[in-house]
């Protein structure tokens, strides 16, 4: 049985069925996805989650996480059709700006230019990072300390741990070596890329596989509790009242998540001895989804396919003291890339760090009219500032919407909004049940592809070798 039926435990369903093996997704939403799903407004289809898909690499190269994944999950990669970025920005305002692409040598000849005396420390800190295995168990190492005993220009370094830690940093300030190894082969040398057309053609897909393996998927199932005796999970209750019993199960839904789903006071103890706060990540997001008609913004930078801005001389990745932080964030244009559809609408999407406790303050108090009214006034102010750098858009918006860190707890149950999960991650899958796994965001693997790759790997290594 697995909890969730997000991309992670898709790929982790469709890896058991196809060996013939009697499998269970219970999802507690109406659709799978997880954090990367959609919904309709006005005729509309809005992705969450997904920007763009991280670990890109051309079919010949057998070996690349993306092939690996589509031969574990029987999916031909003919049968899909890819388009990779354009060109990428890290743009510190006043300071520098550096463009890279699916071709590192870009980003290396960017370095080779404006940070000429980097150079060779940049391409030795790569050949140190190429041995590297990041998936070994081992005592965390800071990343920052790592980075900058290569690499003295400080802005430089600012400017790589921009995108990086956006696009997985589970942690405030600094992330743990493995998780900067796995990151930085995913968006710099491997590179940026998404499935033609929507999420939801590719959860269609990913459903549609599992499916024809016999799986079996129930949605609007929500898990209520986990059932252990002697150290082995037998089953769950759902939200329903149902029991099903299971010889293994994995949850994909995140370690605090599943420890808040044991009943007794000796059972969650014993999958953690860690209380929920250090569990449970600080970092959430403000994301504000907008829609143009494309012959109004001519002058936007449609070169570009994602913009990472940052306006003090130093990055600061951290939960803000205000509501929102504006003085980074992500600027995307999900269809800028290669061989676009050529859609007759524009889509733009901009994230920016927020603070969880005052979104969550808000939303509760008895003046129902607060959220909304704060909501507004942070994506105006928003708009201002991402204004400045692309131009202004404001007056051209056909349709927007916006998510707070309350709208992803509210719909992914990840606690306090965590996109990417608690600081501490079960690197082997392996709990303290003898027949619990944890797969997803908090084994350690990142993106899209890395969280499906989590699903398979606890699969292969320690369910099948047991049957």
């Amino acid at each position: 049985m697995i909890i969730g039926g997000g991309l992670s435990g898709l790929a982790a369903g469709i890896r058991f069925a196809r060996f013939g093996q009697k499998v269970l997704i219970l999802e507690k939403h109406t659709k799978a996805g997880g954090l990367n799903s959609y919904y309709f407004r006005k005729g509309r289809l809005l992705e969450t989650g997904l920007h763009a898909i991280t670990n890109y690499a051309p079919p010949e190269n057998k070996h690349a996480p993306l092939n690996r994944l589509l031969r574990q999950l029987k999916i031909p990669r003919r049968s899909l059709k890819f388009r990779q970025q354009q060109t990428s920005e890290i743009l510190f305002l006043g300071k520098a700006a550096l463009l890279f692409s699916n071709d590192f040598s870009l980003l290396l000849s960017q370095i080779d230019e404006y940070f000429p005396e980097s150079t060779r420390n940049f391409k030795a800190m790569i050949a140190e990072l190429d041995r590297y295995d990041p998936f070994l168990p081992r005592p965390k190492i800071s990343a920052r300390e790592f980075v900058s005993s290569f690499l003295q220009d400080k802005l430089l370094v600012e400017m790589l741990f921009c995108p990086i830690m956006y696009y997985g940093g589970n942690d405030e300030h600094d992330m743990d070596l493995s998780q900067f190894v796995i990151l930085f082969r995913s968006i710099f040398q491997e590179g940026l890329f998404r499935p033609e057309g929507t999420i939801k053609d590719l959860l269609d897909l990913l459903q549609q596989q599992y499916k024809d393996f016999a799986g079996e998927i129930e949605f609007s199932s929500g898990v209520k509790e986990v059932i252990a005796s002697d150290g082995k999970v037998i089953g769950v209750i759902t939200n329903k009242g149902e029991e099903i019993r299971c010889d293994y199960l994995i949850s994909t839904v995140g370690v605090p998540e599943t420890k808040k789903l044991f009943a007794t006071t000796d059972s969650a103890a014993r999958f953690s001895k860690l209380d929920a706060k250090k569990l449970s990540g600080r970092l959430s997001f403000l994301e504000s989804i907008y829609f143009f008609e494309k012959s109004a913004c001519k002058d936007f930078p449609l070169d570009r396919t994602i913009i990472f801005y940052n306006l003090n001389k130093k990055f600061v990745y951290q939960r803000p003291d205000d509501a929102v932080d504006l003085n980074s964030g992500v600027i995307c244009f999900p269809g800028n890339f290669q061989e676009d559809q050529h859609d007759e609408t524009l889509q733009m999407r901009v994230t920016h760090l927020a603070n969880y406790e005052l979104w969550r303050q808000a939303r509760d108090d008895d003046d129902k009219s607060l959220y909304p009214a704060m909501k507004t006034a942070w994506t105006e102010r928003s708009k201002k500032v991402v204004g400045k750098i692309i131009g202004n858009y404001s007056e051209n918006i056909v349709y927007e919407d916006t998510f707070t860190p309350v709208t992803i707890e509210r719909y992914t149950s990840r606690t306090q909004g965590a996109v990417y999960g608690c600081p501490l991650k079960l690197k082997d899958g392996r709990t303290n049940f003898d027949n619990l796994y944890i797969a997803g965001t908090d084994q350690g693997y990142l993106g899209i592809i890395g969280s499906m790759l989590s699903g398979v790997t606890v699969v292969n290594q320690h369910i099948l070798q047991r049957i």
